[in-house]
């Protein structure tokens, strides 16, 4: 089977196209050491439903099924545009929450509608008070004053722990974030199936959100990751996100 390695500031995929693997196999490649190494497993086909020109599924590193992933989307944009599967830039792509609207900008970086958000109660765990959000799949999001504080988080510790609280009852990815400047957040994720990664698309959505809600910032933020730099933009209650999304390497595995 022939894969492609796509990254978005950090966040690294597996993308490939054919039969769903089995979450065995999905663990297997996505170890670091032993297989490929990636956050994830992204498959791809095309066309989708009412007019996509694609449909993409993310699973986990550790095989279970995201619903929603924003830099995977922008991976999959990526995709399909340089093998030529839409007609423009501007596209949408069939996920499992529904229809994305992307688009591959002449600069080189990838837009992408997450559709609505929704911000839920204030939640006490580890010490910490979260506000839950939801961009097609769970967050907790939290503030600290300063990013030398997040720095010193034990995120994996917490993070973990956040899967057992009673008011996430399917898991959750956690965000800790700090302002460096006006309308600009340090964010530190630890997703839910893959542990603390580089950054995480929805949850730029969800700290943005949440910051635009609690009159931290307005409507269009910055989000800064260890992986790099993800532009979001908040109207109403839907969100858009901005940022590159690039080909690593190819290869194929082994039958």
């Amino acid at each position: 089977m022939e894969f492609l390695k796509m990254e978005a500031l950090g966040n690294d995929f597996i993308v490939i196209e054919g039969s769903t693997p089995d979450p065995g196999q999905v663990r297997s490649w996505c170890d670091r050491r032993r297989g490929i190494g990636a956050d994830g497993v992204l498959l791809v086909s095309g066309p989708g439903r009412s007019g996509a020109a694609a449909r993409m599924s993310l699973w986990n590193s550790d095989g279970s099924f995201a619903e929603s992933c924003g830099n995977g989307l922008r991976c999959v944009a990526r995709y399909v545009f340089d093998r030529g599967w839409a007609e423009g830039r501007a596209f949408t792509v069939e996920t499992s929450t529904g229809l994305s609207e992307v688009e591959v900008v002449a600069d080189g970086s990838v837009r992408a509608g997450l559709g609505t958000y929704r911000i839920g109660n204030s939640v006490t765990a580890s010490g910490y008070s979260f506000v839950s959000a939801s961009v097609g799949n769970p967050h907790a999001v939290t503030f600290m004053d300063s990013p030398a504080r997040i720095d010193r988080v034990d995120l994996g510790e917490i993070g973990r722990l956040m899967q057992d609280h009673p008011a996430f009852p399917e898991g959750v990815n956690v965000e800790f974030a700090a302002p460096l400047e006006q309308g600009v957040f340090r964010v530190r994720v630890w997703e839910r199936g893959a542990g603390e990664t580089r950054a995480c698309g929805t949850g730029a959505v969800a700290v943005a959100a949440v910051a635009h809600a609690q009159g931290r910032a307005g409507p269009a933020v910055e989000i800064c990751y260890p992986g790099g730099s993800l532009g979001v933009e908040v109207a109403g209650d839907t969100a858009w996100i901005r940022g590159p999304a690039v080909s690593v390497f190819a290869g194929t595995i082994p039958a």
